[in-house]
């Protein structure tokens, strides 16, 4: 799911303005490059940006991206 459609017309994610959550969730989707995929839940974002800087580190990944879901 992309960002996109969670966007308002400010600019800003409904998720900022939804008080039934308790907390947010990422996900860091680590994509190989022999076409694997694998994919992490986090509830602190600092956590899963800090997940996908160290995956992207490595020579068999390809790609590491984290995305708002919820």
């Amino acid at each position: 799911m992309d960002n996109k459609r969670c966007m308002d017309n400010k600019g800003e994610t409904a998720f900022a303005n939804d008080r039934r959550r308790r907390r947010h969730h990422w996900a860091v989707t680590i994509e190989y490059r022999d076409g694997k995929q694998f994919r992490r839940i986090y509830t602190n974002e600092g956590n899963a940006r800090g997940f996908a800087a160290r995956q992207k580190k490595s020579p068999v990944v390809g790609k590491a991206t984290v995305q708002l879901i919820s």
